[in-house]
């Protein structure tokens, strides 16, 4: 038998010696008076004389994080929520039963304490427990190192551990509602509805990527995770919903790597009779709130660099690649980055615009580490963008970049069928010539813009993006809480509790 397995079954054990003294091993509802971080918010600040002149009963339940027995009395630390309350456990203080249920305690066991506060010798909060109610038994070792697991596939494979060993891995997340909430307010605040649009589509569009694909067996037809919700919000708007907005999982069939999985979510909002220009100021405002909501400060600090979202600035993409250049002396001048043969000769691309998007990622995306406006987009990477009155080539369009990361897509929305069938037609030429995250025609989406749409513009923004950087993480996986892995092949804990049946 492996030590795992012996500690199992000594655990398990100790379930019968619990029941044996009145307790269930699994318990139900227990009514706490505070919770943990509320003591230490309302507590922490009180003298010990003053607990003992007045006294505080208090009923509090969570996790066991430490268990040190001294004879007839011991200390344990309760977690809960991301904090820690001292209890301590004394012989003549409790029932026989209640010190010989401490006695069985093992680390991780979720259990109940009521008592009083007072300071300790070394002047610790803690609870001087009168009672002790069990509440459920932990079967498996908790981490060695409580501080965090330092195996990142654990971390994200087992999350729920992660969470119970890393008070700052909760953070993240607690981190990342805020941002979602704020999100929210501000929207809603401006007059936007929330909707919600299919996950599952006939016809996959509104972005450039590859989907998944399934089948429907009662209606015999395959359809796809969407991969953006774009086209169906927009629908909305020529249906007469001005502002509308939704938080939306989507889905993209490619790589996985720090900043990209296949699973994801975005912000995507619409607001008919603005453009681009108008949602440049409002993202600026927006994301500036939000950072603010979300961590206290527009001003946040991601892998060593400082970022201010306070000050966001903007370039146009020509002016990006000047400004970016890596070579000062070779650096292009304006009307080099509008020559289509110089772009041409500087990018294995087909097009004068696929060549510029192609210069741009390559020489100033990375370098984009300060909240960033990126505008003025080729046409033929923009199909659904309107295009720029004083020069065709380009659509009014932009991106925000922080820390080397694209992390939102506005523009000013295309509202003529015809041209929008003509950029279909573009970009299904595209695709015949190998680009498979090319647009496909769809017809009723043309239907749709043919019954008129306002002029509109819309926006979306990459929700775990964002987290990463207000949250200072190095991976997506890290601000996503159950990341995609590969399968880790049989765990085995269902044979191992088998195992435990008389």
């Amino acid at each position: 038998m492996s030590l795992e397995d012996e500690l199992l079954r000594q655990r398990a054990d100790a379930i019968g010696k619990i029941e044996a003294l009145g307790f269930l091993p699994y318990g139900n509802r227990y009514d706490y008076s505070h919770t943990i971080p509320e003591i230490l918010a309302d507590h922490s600040e009180r003298t010990g004389e003053d607990l003992e002149a007045n006294r505080t009963s208090v009923r509090i339940c969570g996790r066991i994080h430490t268990i040190r027995r001294m004879g007839k009395a011991g200390f344990s630390h309760l977690a809960q929520n991301g904090a820690q309350l001292q209890i301590y456990v004394r012989k003549d203080a409790v029932s026989e039963k209640d010190y010989e249920l401490y006695q069985l305690l093992d680390l991780g066991d979720i259990i109940a304490a009521e008592g009083y506060l007072f300071r300790t010798r070394t002047g610790e909060l803690s609870v001087h427990v009168e009672k002790l109610v069990f509440l459920a038994k932990t079967l498996l070792s908790m981490p060695e190192k409580w501080h965090g697991i330092e195996d990142v596939e654990l971390r994200y494979r087992q999350r729920y551990l992660d969470l119970i060993a890393s008070p700052e891995s909760r953070q993240v997340f607690l981190t990342r509602a805020k941002v979602i909430a704020s999100f929210r307010r501000q929207l809603d605040a401006r007059g936007f509805v929330e909707v919600e649009t299919p996950m599952m589509q006939p016809l996959y569009g509104g972005a450039a990527a590859r989907p998944f694909t399934t089948h429907h067996n009662t209606l015999d037809i395959d359809l796809y995770l969407r991969i953006a919700p774009e086209l169906y919000l927009k629908r909305l708007v020529v249906g007469g919903m001005e502002r509308v907005y939704e938080i939306n999982r989507n889905f993209r069939n490619e790589g996985v790597s720090t900043q990209h999985n296949p699973e994801f979510t975005m912000l995507e909002f619409y607001q008919a009779y603005t453009d681009y220009e108008g949602l440049m100021d409002f993202s600026c405002e927006l994301l500036n709130q939000t950072a603010i909501d979300a961590t206290g400060s527009p001003k946040v600090t991601y892998l060593d660099q400082a970022l201010d979202f306070s000050a966001i600035q903007r370039f146009t993409m020509r002016e990006a690649v000047i400004e970016y250049w890596p070579d000062s002396a070779s650096r292009p001048m304006a009307d080099n980055v509008a020559d289509p043969d110089w772009l041409l000769s500087h990018s294995s691309k087909s097009t004068a615009g696929e060549a510029l998007v192609e210069i741009f990622e390559r020489v100033a995306e990375p370098k984009l580490i300060q909240p960033t406006i990126i505008y003025r987009y080729p046409v033929e990477t923009s199909p659904l963008s309107k295009q720029s009155l004083d020069d065709p080539a380009f659509t009014d369009r932009f991106e925000i970049y922080a820390a080397g990361m694209e992390i939102g897509n506005a523009y000013t929305e295309l509202n003529d069928p015809q041209e929008q069938r003509r950029r279909f037609q573009m970009q299904l030429a595209m695709r015949e010539r190998g680009d498979e995250e090319a647009h496909q025609m769809d017809e009723d989406y043309l239907r749709a813009m043919s019954y008129g749409m306002p002029p509109t513009g819309g926006e979306g923004i990459g929700i775990d993006r964002l987290t990463m950087i207000l949250t200072n993480s190095r991976s997506i996986r890290d601000v996503i809480l159950f990341p995609l892995l590969r399968p880790e092949g049989e765990i085995g804990i269902a044979e191992r509790l088998r195992a435990l049946d008389p």
